[in-house]
């Protein structure tokens, strides 16, 4: 499934990119752009950077259930992310400001 229409990127590259970045360093905090800056792409709209840290939080809960990660150290891990997440969540829908208007 393509995440990234900018940029044609497949959720399946951003998961490949999220894994090998975990694989030099599991407790890396993992950011849209380090994803984009790993696959030597850039941001566009960033309209789908919600989608992306929903893709990095699966991902980086998948491989720290791979390294058998104790569930005490995963909570403030997870807390991060979720808060990179309301970041972008924030008053926007869909990378846009709610009072701009199409056309």
């Amino acid at each position: 499934m393509i995440t990234c229409h900018c940029n044609i990127i497949t959720e399946a590259e951003i998961e490949q990119t999220i894994v090998a970045m975990f694989d030099k360093d599991r407790w890396q905090l993992i950011v849209p752009a380090k994803v984009y800056h790993a696959l030597e792409k850039g941001g566009k709209c960033y309209r789908c950077f919600t989608n992306v840290v929903d893709i990095i939080i699966q991902t980086s809960d998948a491989c720290h259930a791979r390294f058998d990660t104790p569930d005490a150290d995963m909570i403030s891990y997870r807390a991060k992310l979720l808060q990179l997440r309301d970041n972008y969540t924030g008053d926007l829908h869909e990378g846009q400001r709610q009072d701009t208007r199409a056309a």
